[in-house]
């Protein structure tokens, strides 16, 4: 029987990295892999919610290194890097305030040059559209355009599920353009899981941009 597969673990090791990279035994792979989780969450919900954030990476040796990647880097660095600063600050108050080992953090900021190609940029402008109110339909046809604009682009399926439209019963509705193959493993598909909060309730967003296909050659340069 076929399963639903999240399409970033389905390739991981193959043509996608890790985006957590240390090595522990012990407890101390329970503190950092939950110190790890609650860090995500916090960063991505809380401090750099509407930041046009596309992806978060941790990395752990003897300091805290989080790679932070957006399409609007100086949303983040503030002037003369006050907003940074604010950002280490708050992390370090977070580890403190939840009893985890608090080691020196180090915060690197790095540009996405094409946001269209990005899942969970394209997920949040989705997000955006529909929290300001905007028919639904023409949300998802305004961002299919902009996205299939891109030459990277190859293929873009987007599904949203919830109250839509304000209507009395949930219901699914998507729109897709171009090829979406998620059952080859050479395929490079970006994925990503957005949320709506309207009035009536949450609006889930689902986000599959397909890239084209990487083979043997390009793999680790891609990695």
């Amino acid at each position: 029987m076929s399963k639903v597969v999240h399409p970033f673990a389905h390739r991981l090791g193959i043509i996608k990295d890790w985006r957590h990279r240390w090595f522990a035994t012990g407890p101390m792979y329970q503190e950092n892999l939950k110190g790890d989780i609650l860090l995500r969450e916090f960063l991505l919900n809380k401090e750099l919610r509407g930041m046009y954030v596309g992806g978060l990476e941790i990395e752990r040796n003897k300091q805290l290194r989080i790679i932070v990647k957006t399409s609007r880097p100086g949303l983040i660095i503030g002037r003369s890097g006050e907003g940074s600063t604010k950002i280490k600050n708050a992390v370090q108050k977070f580890l403190q305030s939840h009893k985890l080992p608090v080691p020196e953090i180090k915060l690197d900021i790095e540009e996405i040059r094409s946001p269209e190609s990005n899942a969970a940029i394209v997920s949040y402008m989705v997000a955006e559209g529909l929290e300001k109110r905007m028919p639904f339909r023409r949300v998802l046809k305004q961002t299919i355009e902009k996205v299939m604009a891109n030459r990277d682009v190859k293929g873009v399926r987007i599904q949203i599920s919830g109250m839509l439209g304000g209507g009395s019963m949930s219901r699914t509705e998507g729109l897709k353009k171009g090829r979406v193959p998620l059952q080859t493993f050479r395929s490079d598909i970006d994925f990503h899981r957005e949320r709506a909060n309207l009035p009536l309730g949450v609006i889930g967003i689902k986000v599959w941009i397909y890239k084209g296909e990487i083979f043997a050659k390009n793999a680790k340069e891609t990695k």
